[in-house]
């Protein structure tokens, strides 16, 4: 019965009225329509219920026919779901009374038959009405509607944690259903191999669950004989037994049981689990050919649904290579059509070819399983090589397998031999005879990428049933294979990214010359006025600043004296020199700048009564040191809009997670590591601890830091010992340290803001080439405008940051002391006042003027 779209109904409700009319008209026009035409004359109301039901009893067949050609099948299937459904009076009770002996068997067995509340005597006349092509077509719609919520519950039942009994328990209650049975019996196999015993739902033991034990065998209850035989049996009167197979019958008795169907439940590999009954009670509808079949084809649709959960499991969870996901199919293809051999043929698109590497010689799946073995002349398992000798290539239009791959269609050959298509090469190669085949392509996005060929099946040759289990398998198989390959593609960009990455470290790594001019150099014992907040960093001569960072490394280390032996002084020298390569040759951001930032943090830590631990220092100066590693002149913003390899990386805080990545990457160099000495622990928090300081640096998150540590502090809650409040001032003192040139003397605030300027003028230079728009402060058009944006700048970032840790860390006083002589010096130029004039000239400068007088530390 086609469907029809809604859109489509009054179309078709016309066409069907003018055929009726056209009918009129003619002698041999159906029954009903010479009944109709006979009472056009009387009345409507001479047309009662009684009439039309009388009618319908007389001819069925044109109900049937009414049926499939006026009504949707969604109606239908609504009438299926509103019909009462049936409950399996044995199976509900049988667990209630169990059987003490074979004496009173009978007894207890009649007391778990009981008839149904709810009476089928209404539906059972319905049904006698409809003729049994009627029936038959319910029955089919009926399984159509079910077959999608049975399927799927029973892979739930397969995905959970139950025992096989549960499973299988599970599985006949959803086909008794389907079949319109009344109830079922589940016998399962016991302990002894030699007989079955009665299972119920209420016990998740198998064993304690089973009543008496029944001899697997005839002569006694049907459920021995069938799975004795291993056949099924279905019987349309139970009064009519053979007595030379099942003289006993049923084993659970019930005297109005009146139809019955009986399955072995065999395994895939033919082992016997079981049988099950399935019964109609006061039914004279017998169980049917098409009964069978669908007990047969759940059956199949379960064992599939948990054959293809366990091949997911195994594929996708042991992604080790391609070879061994090729191996896993073929192992598993076998195992699904019961075939003796099985071989996996991969499309070579470049060379328009077929090949494999693996072939399976027929022995057992813990020896196929193998990636690395293959077949030599002897049949025996060897290793292969990497050379083309080990591979067998065919062209891809040759043979059966290279006809699947070439057209995308199943072959399912009896004789392999007969068929012309067969090419003998393998079989020659291999010294194996090939008898029948079932081959298939794996497909991925519409296109071949492989060709699996069963060979040769063990009980007679390949069935519909084979091909279409095996369709389903090779969706899964594509998709293993698919991910397999990109498996491998990303295994070889690592290992290209891990050999790129030891060229990058060897070039990027200080030089042996480097450190040894800096080991035979004495570290000094004393620099005057470095703990000063007016001391300036980009006084001291390049080839110093190590020294000076070995100096306050050491000096903050020395706060701790279980860190005395943890540093090696090697270790640090190579680490401070190769951190100093790291940094571009930017205007701004560059070593001076991370040497300054470095300064800053060091004189806030020694001058101040904070409550850091000795760690904490050392985080804090090591994430200063590398807080602008590798920065490439440019802001966040600029990276995400010019749409940056980085930016598509880190989304948010774009450099700074760039600048902790860079850092760690010199950590993982063992010569590097000045963290080697700690502990697993320790190690781990001392990153969490300078990934936090670096990403502090992004403005962003001092906006969002800033207002939360200051209603902490206005309220008096700060607590040194509360983690989250240490956080936050750790995160305000990067930001300070990282904002010191704003409270330096004038003269150093103007060298760097002209340096600083030059970085942004270029960004947005640059942005005026990709046809972005700058922001002002970077247009170097509005040079003009550099005062009163560091008037701006100060007044809404330097000074709130100062005001707040001041509050918390009264020392740092001359920070907000500068910052605030800085910003009135800027607002003169501001507003244009006349002495300031000469002063402006240094801004838009490209000249970096620094310092002639260095400072030089006391020789220890």
């Amino acid at each position: 019965m086609a469907d029809r779209d809604d859109d489509d109904d009054d179309y078709h409700d016309y066409s069907r009225h003018k055929n009726e009319q056209d009918d009129d008209n003619h002698d041999s026009s159906p029954p009903f329509k010479r009944f109709k035409s006979a009472n056009s004359e009387s009345s409507s109301s001479s047309l009662t219920a009684s009439s039309v039901r009388a009618y319908l009893d007389e001819h069925p067949e044109f109900l049937d026919s009414y049926i499939q050609q006026n009504v949707h099948t969604t109606t239908i299937e609504q009438w299926l779901s509103k019909r009462p459904q049936k409950k399996s009076s044995i199976s509900s009770s049988a667990s209630a009374s169990t059987p003490i002996d074979s004496s009173n068997k009978n007894n207890a067995s009649t007391s778990i038959i009981k008839t149904d509340d709810v009476k089928r005597k209404n539906s059972s006349q319905t049904i006698k009405q409809l003729s049994s092509t009627t029936v038959k077509s319910m029955n089919t719609l009926a399984e159509l509607n079910d077959k999608r919520r049975l399927l799927h519950e029973l892979t739930d039942e397969v995905n959970q944690n139950v025992s096989k009994a549960q499973i299988l328990y599970e599985l006949s209650k959803s086909i008794s259903s389907t079949v319109s049975a009344d109830g079922f019996n589940l016998y399962l196999v016991d302990e002894s191999g030699t007989s079955i015993r009665l299972f119920t739902a209420d016990n998740d033991d198998e064993q304690s669950a089973c009543f008496i034990p029944i001899n697997i065998g005839p002569g006694h209850c049907l459920a021995g004989y069938v799975a004795w035989s291993k056949e099924t049996v279905r019987i349309s009167d139970t009064t009519l037994f053979d007595i030379t197979k099942y003289p006993d019958g049923l084993y659970v008795k019930g005297d109005k049981v009146t139809a019955v169907m009986a399955h072995p439940i065999i395994n895939t590999s033919g082992t016997l689990l079981g049988a099950v009954e399935f019964f109609r009670i006061g039914s004279t509808l017998p169980f049917t050919v098409e009964d069978e079949e669908l007990y047969h084809s759940m059956t199949r649709e379960r064992r599939l649904n948990d054959f293809l959960l366990a091949v997911t499991k195994s594929i996708f969870q042991e992604l080790v290579s391609m070879d061994a996901v090729m191996l896993k199919i073929m192992s598993y293809a076998k195992k699904l059509v019961n075939a003796d051999r099985a071989s996996l043929f991969i499309v070579d698109s470049r060379t328009k070819e077929l090949y494999a590497r693996i072939f399976d010689i027929g022995r057992e799946e813990h020896d196929i399983l193998d990636s690395s073995l293959v077949s030599d002349k002897n049949g025996l398992i060897k290793k292969h090589s990497s050379d083309e000798s080990a591979c067998i290539r065919f062209p891809m239009d040759k043979g059966i397998a290279g006809y699947v791959a070439t057209t995308g269609k199943t072959l399912n050959i009896v004789d392999a031999y007969s068929d012309e298509r067969f090419n003998r090469d393998i079989d020659q190669r291999t010294g194996y005879k090939t008898k029948t085949l079932l081959c298939m392509p794996i497909m991925i996005q519409g296109h071949v990428i492989g060709v699996v060929q069963m060979v040769n099946k063990r009980n007679g040759h390949f069935t519909k049933s084979d091909e279409e289990s095996f369709e389903t398998f090779a969706v899964y198989c594509g998709l293993a294979l698919h991910h397999a390959s990109l498996y491998d593609r990303i295994r070889r960009s690592e290992q290209k990214c891990k050999v790129a990455l030891e060229v990058l470290s060897y070039h990027a790594s200080c030089t042996d010359e480097e450190y040894e001019r800096y080991k035979i150099s004495t570290l000094p014992s004393y620099i005057p006025n470095l703990k000063q907040f007016e001391f300036s960093p980009w006084s001291v001569a390049n080839d110093m600043k190590p020294i000076y960072v070995l100096y306050m490394f050491r000096d903050l280390a020395a706060s701790d004296s279980s860190n005395l032996n943890r540093f090696d002084m090697e270790c640090l020298i190579r680490f401070t020199l190769t951190v100093r390569k790291n940094y571009r040759n930017v205007p701004y951001h560059n070593w001076s700048h991370a040497f300054s930032v470095a300064h800053a943090i060091y004189t806030v830590i020694k001058e101040t009564q904070h409550n850091f631990t000795a760690n904490q220092c050392i985080a804090l100066f090591v994430a200063c040191l590398c807080h602008d590693l590798d920065h490439r002149g440019k802001t966040n913003d600029y990276m995400i809009k010019s749409s940056s390899t980085l930016a598509s990386i880190y989304t948010t805080s774009t450099m700074e997670r760039h600048h902790f990545n860079q850092t760690v990457t010199i950590l993982q160099t063992e010569s590097l590591n000045i963290f080697k000495h700690f502990s697993p622990k320790e190690y781990r928090q001392m990153l969490d601890e300078i990934r936090h300081c670096i990403l502090a640096t992004d403005l962003v998150l001092f906006f969002e830091n800033r207002p939360k540590l200051e209603r902490i502090v206005e309220s008096s809650q700060f607590d040194w010992n509360n983690k989250d409040h240490m956080q936050l001032m750790m995160g305000l003192s990067m930001t300070a340290a990282d904002l010191c040139s704003s409270f330096k003397q004038w003269e150093v605030q103007r060298s760097n803001v002209s340096i600083i300027m030059e970085e942004f003028f270029q960004q947005g230079d640059d942005e005026k080439r990709r046809g972005i728009h700058p922001q002002s402060l970077m247009d170097r058009s509005l040079a003009h405008e550099l005062p009163k944006n560091q008037v701006n700048f100060i007044s809404f970032i330097c000074l709130p940051c100062y005001s707040l840790i001041v509050r918390v860390l009264p020392e740092t006083m001359p920070m907000l002391a500068g910052a605030r002589s800085n910003l009135q010096r800027w607002q003169e130029l501001a507003d244009g006042h006349p002495s300031s004039e000469n002063s402006t000239n240094i801004s838009t400068s490209k000249e970096i003027t620094t310092s002639t007088n260095t400072h030089q530390p006391a020789s220890s």
